[in-house]
């Protein structure tokens, strides 16, 4: 039994630590990020700004991460997965495998649409982005302007069309709730999903 579910998040909003402390309390789980997928800074777009445009599907190896999650679907036990279970796992999800794919664009991107389980959405008010983004260090490094000429405008462009999509169902959470919060949440309600697949 497959279950994918997709964390998606603005910049900073905590979706990366979520899905590592997910993985450490759910059954045969295995983790894909899109951060892995870059493009090398040479093959990234500049703009007139001199902005390097890395908050756009073009900087990103996209078919590679869809070839990556499909052949985890094709063969989860093989994924270098911990089989171990964790100790409050119910039996009857033992023969269940579990991705989590998390990024920050990953619901307007048609190949992927057809994956998913379940979607979760982290957010974050502008001031709160902005200063958790001030104490990252990038590389390359974000240029003076970088965050409110391309990051945060990006950001906006791409929620209003996750927004205005009617018929994509995803769960918006609130990132400036604490990561007790957040994760008892989230995981309260997979395994909530994975019960119903298995009735």
């Amino acid at each position: 039994e497959l279950f994918t579910m997709f964390s998606n998040s603005v910049t900073n909003g905590g979706k990366t630590t979520l899905a590592e402390k997910l993985k450490n309390m759910l059954p045969n789980c295995n983790i894909i990020s899109q951060d892995d997928f870059f493009k090398p800074e040479s093959e990234v777009e500049t703009d007139e700004r001199g902005f390097k445009l890395y908050d756009v599907l073009d900087a990103l190896y996209m078919d590679e991460m869809v070839a990556s999650i499909r052949n985890w679907m094709k063969s989860p036990a093989s994924s270098g997965v911990v089989t171990e279970e964790p100790q409050n796992t119910c039996d009857n999800l033992k023969n269940v495998y579990i991705l989590i794919v998390e990024g920050f664009l990953l619901y307007n991107y048609e190949p992927l649409n057809e994956l998913w389980n379940r979607r979760y959405f982290l957010t974050l008010p502008y001031e709160e982005c902005k200063r958790r983004r001030s104490t990252r260090v990038y590389q390359p490094a974000d240029t003076p302007g970088y965050f409110d000429g391309h990051v945060w405008p990006m950001y906006l462009k791409y929620k209003n069309e996750l927004e205005e999509n009617a018929s994509m169902q995803v769960d918006y959470l609130d990132g400036t709730k604490s990561q007790e919060e957040l994760l008892s949440y989230v995981y309260s309600d997979i395994i909530q999903e994975l019960n119903k697949l298995r009735e």
